[in-house]
C-alpha cells in the first residue's frame, strides 16, 4: 500500500557498559579523520528522533537540545580519538541523556525534590530499554508542535527546528522573518510545551485531523527546503527531502482515509521521482518541460498515482490533493509528447479558488500561455503585477521574460531576464537564466 511505513534498519541501544567498551564500539580507527562527518550524518538521520525521545518525558524541548548539543560537541571530541561508535544513535542518546540528568540536578533546589528524582528516574539508562530499538515518537512531537496553544505562526518553523534539525537563521531565511525575531519565536513556544506540559501522544482522530493542516504543512516546507538542493552540496539540507516523504509516510499510514495527508505524499513523491532528471550530466539545469521521461522513476510515479487516486475516494478535495493532481498532468509525457495543459489550467483554477495564492496565480498564467497563446499567458501575469508578494519571486520573472521572448518583445524580454538572473540563488539555474538571455540577444530564441 502506498501510505505503508518505509522499512527502517533496526538500531539497537547500548548500556552504559557497552559504551564503555571501546573495542566493541568502534567502526573506524582512533583518531579518525572521517568522525566529524560521522557525527553530522548522525545528525542529520536521528536528530528529530533523539530530541522526540529525550524531551517526552519532561516536556522540556528546549532542554533535550541543550543535552543533545553538548552530546553532539562530545561526540566531535571523543570520536576523533577513540572512533566512532558501532551505534552512534545509542552513544549520542546515552550522552545526552546524562546531560539532561545533570542539568536536573543542578535545578534541584527550584522545583520538589519528588518531582526531580521522578523526572531523574525516568532518565536514567535502562539496561533492557538500551536493547531494543529505539522507539521513534516524531510524529507525537509533530502535533506537540501543532497543539493549539501553540500560535499558529510558530507552528511549522517549530517543527522544522525540533524535529529536522533547522537552525533559527535558515528558518527565518525561509519565513522572511529576522533571525532574532525567530529565535524568540521559538523559544516561546517551546517554553509553552514545557509550562503547558504538552504531551507527546498523537491525538485522538478528532482532534488530530484538527491539527493535520498545520503538521502538513511543515512536512511540505522540509520537503521544499530539500528539493531546493538537488545534488545535496548543503549539508544542511542533505535527506531533507527523503526525510520529510518518510514523515509522509507516517501521517498518511496514520490517516489512510485522509485525502489531504495522500496527496501530500503523492506531490512529493511525483517531484521526487523527477529529482535525478533536473540536471543533465555536466550538472546543468533541466526544466521540466525540457526533461527527458524516461529518467523519471516509474515506480515513484506509480506509487504516487496509486496514492492520489486513493485520495480522490476521500471526499472533500484540498490543496495538496490538487497539487498532486497537477503533477500527474505532467506525468503523462511518460506516455505522450506533452503534458495535459488543459488539466494542468483547471487545476490552477481551482487552485486559485482555494487559496488565492499569487503562487497559484502565477502558474496558472503559465498553464494558459500553453493552451491559448503567450498573450492571454501575459495578460494573466500582467494582471498580478502589482501583487508585493511576487515582487522578489524569481519564477515571475523568469515567465514573464520567456513570454515575452515568445511574443517577439525582445527588450522588455531582456530586463526581466536580469531581474530573474538577479534574484536567482542557485548557480545552475541562474547559469540556464544567462544562457536563455544570451540566446535572445543573439536573436535565436
Amino acid at each position: 500500500m502506498g501510505g505503508a511505513l518505509p522499512r527502517r534498519k533496526s538500531r539497537r541501544c547500548r548500556s552504559a557498559a557497552h559504551l564503555a567498551n571501546g573495542r566493541k564500539l568502534k567502526l573506524v580507527s582512533p583518531h579518525d579523520s572521517h568522525a566529524p562527518r560521522a557525527a553530522e550524518a548522525a545528525a542529520r538521520r536521528s536528530y528529530g528522533k533523539l530530541i522526540a525521545f529525550l524531551a517526552a518525558r519532561t516536556h522540556d524541548v528546549a532542554g533535550a537540545e541543550d543535552a543533545l548539543s553538548e552530546a553532539f560537541a562530545a561526540a566531535l571530541a571523543d570520536w576523533p580519538l577513540h572512533g566512532v561508535p558501532r551505534t552512534p544513535e545509542a552513544w549520542l542518546l546515552t550522552v545526552a541523556r546524562r546531560k539532561s540528568a545533570d542539568a536536573l540536578r543542578q535545578r534541584r533546589l527550584d522545583d520538589a525534590a519528588a518531582e526531580q528524582l521522578l523526572i531523574l528516574s525516568d532518565l536514567t539508562i535502562d539496561d533492557n530499554e538500551m536493547t531494543t530499538e529505539l522507539p521513534d515518537r516524531r510524529l507525537g512531537l509533530l502535533f506537540a508542535c501543532a497543539h493549539p496553544g501553540i500560535d499558529r505562526d510558530v507552528r511549522a518553523p517549530l517543527m522544522l527546528q525540533v524535529v529536522l534539525g533547522f537552525d533559527a537563521a535558515t528558518i527565518a531565511s525561509a519565513f522572511l522573518v529576522a533571525p532574532t525575531t525567530m529565535g524568540q519565536r521559538l523559544s516561546r513556544a517551546k517554553a509553552k510545551i514545557r509550562q503547558a506540559g504538552i504531551g507527546f501522544d498523537v491525538p485522538e482522530r478528532a482532534a488530530l485531523r484538527e491539527r493535520l493542516d498545520a503538521v502538513l504543512d511543515a512536512i511540505y516546507a522540509a520537503y521544499a527546503e530539500g528539493w531546493s538542493d538537488p545534488q545535496g552540496a548543503d549539508a544542511r539540507r542533505r535527506n531533507l527531502a527523503d526525510e520529510a516523504i518518510w514523515l509522509g509516510r507516517l501521517v498518511a499510514s496514520l490517516l489512510p482515509d485522509e485525502g489531504e495527508a495522500l496527496g501530500l505524499l503523492s506531490l512529493m513523491l511525483h517531484a521526487h521521482a523527477r529529482r535525478d532528471a533536473r540536471r543533465n550530466p555536466a550538472g546543468d539545469y533541466v526544466p521540466l518541460g525540457e526533461q527527458d521521461p524516461a529518467q523519471w522513476d516509474a515506480a515513484m510515479i506509480d506509487e504516487a498515482e496509486t496514492l492520489l487516486s486513493q485520495a480522490n475516494r476521500c471526499g472533500d478535495v484540498g490543496r495538496y490533493q490538487l497539487e498532486a493532481a497537477v503533477q500527474s498532468a505532467h506525468a503523462v509525457r511518460r506516455r505522450r509528447v506533452a503534458a495535459d495543459w488543459a488539466a494542468i489550467e483547471q487545476l490552477y483554477d481551482a487552485l486559485c479558488a482555494l487559496t488565492g495564492s499569487p503562487v497559484a496565480a502565477l502558474n496558472r498564467a503559465v498553464a494558459l500561455a500553453e493552451t491559448r497563446g503567450p498573450a492571454a499567458g501575459l495578460a494573466a501575469l500582467d494582471a498580478l503585477a502589482n501583487d508585493a508578494r511576487l515582487a522578489d519571486y524569481q519564477p515571475y520573472w523568469a515567465a514573464r521574460a520567456d513570454l515575452l521572448a515568445r511574443s517577439g518583445d525582445a527588450v522588455a524580454a531582456m530586463q526581466a531576464y536580469r531581474q530573474a538572473i538577479g534574484l536567482e540563488s542557485d548557480p545552475a539555474v541562474r547559469q540556464f537564466l544567462q544562457q536563455r538571455a544570451a540566446q535572445l540577444s543573439a536573436g535565436s530564441m
